[in-house]
């Protein structure tokens, strides 16, 4: 039997996303935004609350394609408010729009979205040792910077918390526990971009 992160044996949604997903090095600028989405969602919220609901957000967001929700129009933008499969919450709603557009000038000035968020971890994942999930910090100092960067270049639902939880979404940082599988799996010379 796999030993996983605690957070993640309640539901089989957690242990598909932890054994699957959690934790592993993303460059690719549209997942990135679609991490970013959902940590924003699920602020005051569980996690698994934004799984039962992400096929829903990937649709309404074009599977989160920049481009495309950068340029939603004011009607597509009231669709989502009647929305009742998306978390009903109007400022998390259009802030995707708003970071889309945000993301756009960060690609224009850094090359890629990608780029810039890794360039706060030197382009390399730190990973940690925790003995258990109680040590797992929920920000840290680069999740501050991150958070003050962010809000600097337009960024909305953007606080260290929400900053860290992305970090960790996304392979920033490697929170997965010493007991777990994953942490003895991960391997640093994976992390480098395809």
């Amino acid at each position: 039997m796999l030993c996983r992160c605690k957070w993640a044996v309640a539901h089989e949604l957690l242990k598909e996303y932890h054994d699957h997903e959690w934790g592993s090095p993303i460059f690719n600028d549209q997942k990135l935004f679609e991490y970013l989405t959902l940590e924003g969602a699920q602020a005051g919220l569980s996690w698994l609350t934004v799984l039962k609901k992400r096929e829903y957000y990937k649709r309404a967001y074009h599977d989160f394609s920049i481009d495309r929700v950068a340029a939603f129009t004011e009607e597509e933008q009231e669709e989502l408010l009647t929305n009742r499969d998306l978390i009903q919450h109007k400022l998390k709603l259009n802030s995707v729009i708003h970071n889309a557009n945000c993301i756009i000038k960060i690609q224009m000035e850094h090359g890629s979205f990608s780029n810039f968020i890794w360039s706060f971890v030197d382009h390399k994942t730190i990973v940690n040792q925790w003995a258990s999930s109680k040590e797992v910090p929920s920000k840290n100092a680069i999740s501050e910077k991150m958070s003050k960067s962010l809000k600097a270049h337009g960024f909305k639902f953007v606080g260290p918390t929400i900053c860290y939880s992305f970090m960790q979404a996304t392979g920033l940082v490697h929170d997965h526990t010493t007991d777990c599988f994953k942490f003895e799996n991960f391997s640093g010379d994976k992390n480098k971009e395809p």
